[in-house]
């Protein structure tokens, strides 16, 4: 099932087996003795060349190729095709010898691309259903709350001073009150920010960085560009990996101060958020419930972006994002 093609030490075919006359469309003889380059798309050859050069200079036996990136060839008919590949060389009397494994990886490809947009999909109408019951708990159960509210005012302001008792309790349910919508505003907030929708990204951003100020005491300080303007999923997405970065900061870095940097970077949007807490091994084994730098690399995932982190203990910890958002398929 597996193709395999051997070179010669200028890359020349000098071994093509059925399965990969079936997986190419060349034949044997139309190949024997042609260029490696006759089966790999243009844009990959001069890199495909100096990989392998490199890898006869290791001496090394085997290895697999592309680590853990998808490799792509090229068919017959123009066609390319994603693959996983190893490569093995051998001293020959003739000279160096190179063999190339491969299987066709198209479904698995398709399959991992299918599910990367399943995931997509769920976590926008995540966000939908979460801004309709912020929504909602902001306009229908906070405005009741307050109308409650003034009610309770108004028995107290005509309940006669020489009702003490009455007067004490109606104070507990203005207190009571005042707690419940608070907590209801906070609870929209932390499913939705209105802000996001209402405004925008930027506003957004600011309003999360304040917020954690206020309910950490910790100075976050924010630069970001005021022009950059996000569609959706990333104006949601990039948000999230902001709130939940705030959030790591204030669970468990016993931090001081944290910088938080949103800026364009070419085709991507680069977020960078540090501070000078404690730090932790980043390859160290995750604590059981700990899904915090799991949920950032699953958000950035599911933009076709990355993340990575930068700790040890004692040095604070960076996280660093980069998120294609202006990057266009071709």
């Amino acid at each position: 099932m597996d193709g395999i093609i051997s070179v010669d030490d200028s890359q020349r075919v000098v071994m093509y087996n059925r399965a990969a006359e079936k997986m190419f469309g060349w034949t044997g003889s139309e190949v024997q003795g042609k260029p490696l380059d006759l089966l790999i798309p243009e844009r990959y050859r001069g890199g495909h060349n100096q990989q392998v050069r490199r890898f006869g200079a290791t001496g090394t036996t085997s290895r697999r190729m592309g680590d853990n990136t998808v490799l792509y060839a090229l068919r017959k008919d123009g066609t390319e095709f994603p693959i996983d590949a190893s490569i093995s060389q051998l001293q020959t009397p003739e000279g160096k010898l190179y063999t190339v494994i491969l299987r066709d990886v198209t479904e698995r490809v398709r399959a991992r691309e299918e599910l990367a947009s399943f995931a997509a999909e769920s976590a926008g109408v995540r966000e939908q259903e979460k801004s309709r019951i912020a929504r909602e708990l902001h306009d229908e159960l906070a405005q009741s709350l307050t109308a409650l509210k003034m009610d309770t005012i108004w028995m107290r302001d005509h309940v006669g001073d020489e009702e003490a008792t009455a007067q004490e309790k109606i104070s507990e349910m203005l207190s009571m009150l005042d707690a419940a919508v608070a907590s209801v505003r906070r609870i929209a907030a932390d499913l939705r920010p209105l802000v996001l929708d209402d405004l925008g990204f930027v506003p957004a951003i600011e309003w999360v960085a304040q917020n954690f100020t206020q309910r950490t005491g910790i100075p976050c300080e924010l630069q970001v560009d005021e022009s950059l303007e996000l569609e959706e999923p990333f104006a949601t997405g990039v948000f999230r990996i902001v709130q939940e970065s705030l959030v790591n900061v204030g669970k468990h870095a016993r931090a001081t101060k944290v910088e938080v940097e949103v800026k364009a970077s070419g085709d991507d949007l680069l977020l960078r958020v540090q501070d000078d807490g404690i730090g932790f091994r980043p390859n160290a084994p995750r604590k059981p419930q700990s899904l915090g730098l799991v949920g950032l690399r699953e958000r950035a995932m599911l933009m076709r972006g990355d993340v990575k982190v930068e700790s040890a203990p004692g040095t604070g910890t960076v996280i660093e994002a980069r998120i294609p958002v202006w990057k266009r398929p071709a």
